[in-house]
């Protein structure tokens, strides 16, 4: 007995000492969202030692993001755990202390120009592990290999002539990366064509549908499920609004393959069909609720009528959905069947919107994001949503949120129950073509 119990502790402190060894464990997974951004004060240019992964916190995830090589010079700063931060992408990027020592000053590369204070004006996208250089020419050092599936943001894009060949042109991103410009071959990534925000509504299964199959907005339970079956499939992670809102600011870093998913009204459908599918697959969504047709006991099933969740299947399902606002009385339309947001004051919009989120509050705190009813807005309505304390609203118009767009007037996208599953996979990547349904006939 004695002798078993040795070898199985022996066994036990050789896998310890292993697992323990291994970067991404010995940096707490908290601590690059604890810590402080960067004290440029703090940072003193450092010399990689050996190969060494870089590791960041990418769409809410500790992973590897790149690899250092061997005597690239970058400006670093101690972080905790014996580790070194430097400046990656929106944040900050990590490797250990025992793979760098500090440098002289003037191996660090001058930004004689200032290129470094510029505003990133856009990201790109690599789908392969992707060299860095340390000038816009292929036969320059590689200081850096980037991960795919990453976005990283681009300070600008310069030209130049292809060399024994006068009349062609190659195309040059400039990134900071750990305070020094880098350069990728604009042949290597692709410039982020924007998130894409799937929007749905009601969801029925074939056999239920009587009342609404010539009806846009609803989708099928199959096809809904075919669609999350891809996304996870394919490697695409679902992102909160929060997330999205980073990505505006320039504040987080995302991976290349990403999607939010938005349901609008808050119907019963979506908590029996399309929840459980979202928590099998462990994926997230935001749920706009019309707060004042919450109710407060569960309703018999009735797939012939658009009925709305109650107050216990709210509760119950915030493990998938942010609950989030889709007004509380403006979801409606007047004599004219326009919607009744257009007719109201500034005063009466803004105080409805506040309402909601007082309402919706119990079920979530942090009360940010609108979906305009029926995606109905103009400037006043914008004004009221900000003024009311949103964050973001989100319309109808289709398309993908890109940065630079109004935080107020952000793009969705429709996905139909007959989509084939190359156009799904089309409207969700980041291929030149952009792919959107027309005619989308809403429920009412």
């Amino acid at each position: 007995m004695t002798r078993c119990r040795f070898i199985t502790l022996y066994i036990l402190s050789i896998f310890i000492s292993f697992f323990l060894s291994f970067p991404l464990y010995a940096e707490n997974s908290m601590v690059p969202l604890l810590e402080k951004r960067l004290d440029v004060d703090l940072n003193k240019p450092m010399k990689v030692s050996q190969d060494s992964v870089i590791y960041a916190v990418v769409g809410g995830k500790i992973r590897p993001a790149g690899w250092l090589l061997k005597n690239s010079v970058l400006l670093m700063q101690p972080a905790k755990n014996n580790f070194y931060r430097f400046h990656f992408g929106n944040s900050v990027g990590y490797i250990t202390q025992q793979q760098a020592f500090e440098a002289k000053k003037n191996q660090f590369p001058a930004d004689t120009l200032k290129q470094l204070d510029q505003p990133v004006y856009d990201y790109l996208v690599t789908t392969e592990k992707t060299p860095i250089y340390e000038n816009a020419d292929e036969k320059s050092t590689v200081i850096v290999f980037l991960s795919a599936n990453l976005r990283y943001p681009v300070l600008s894009r310069i030209a130049k002539k292809i060399e024994f060949d006068s009349s062609s042109m190659s195309s040059w991103f400039i990134i900071d990366l750990g305070g020094r410009l880098a350069f990728i071959d604009g042949q290597d990534v692709s410039l982020d064509k924007g998130i894409p925000i799937l929007t749905y509504h009601h969801l029925l299964p074939d056999n239920e549908n009587k009342l609404f199959r010539h009806i846009s907005t609803t989708t099928s339970v199959t096809a809904f499920k075919a669609q999350m079956d891809y996304l996870k499939q394919a490697g695409y992670q679902t992102i909160t609004l929060d997330e999205v809102d980073g990505y505006l600011k320039k504040k987080i870093n995302l991976p290349g393959k990403v999607v939010s998913i938005t349901f609008d009204d808050g119907l019963k459908s979506v908590y029996r069909y399309a929840y459980p599918i979202l928590k099998a697959h462990a994926q997230l969504a935001t749920l706009f609720v019309i707060s004042s047709r919450i109710k407060f006991h569960d309703q018999k099933w009735d797939p012939n009528g658009l009925q709305f969740m109650s107050r216990h299947e709210l509760k119950n399902s915030r493990d998938v959905f942010d609950i989030q606002s889709h007004s509380h009385f403006l979801h409606r339309l007047d004599n004219k069947n326009q919607p009744i947001i257009f007719s109201r004051s500034y005063r009466t919009v803004k105080l409805d919107f506040a309402h909601s989120r007082r309402v919706l509050a119990p079920f979530n705190p942090f009360q940010r994001y609108l979906a305009y009813p029926f995606g109905a807005y103009n400037g006043q309505v914008m004004d009221a949503a900000k003024a009311a304390g949103m964050m973001l609203a989100l319309t109808t118009i289709q398309g993908k949120v890109k940065l630079g767009d109004n935080p107020y007037a952000l793009k969705r996208l429709y996905a139909l129950r007959n989509d084939p599953m190359e156009r799904f996979a089309q409207m969700v990547g980041n291929g030149e073509q952009q792919i959107i349904n027309k005619d989308i006939i809403v429920d009412q």
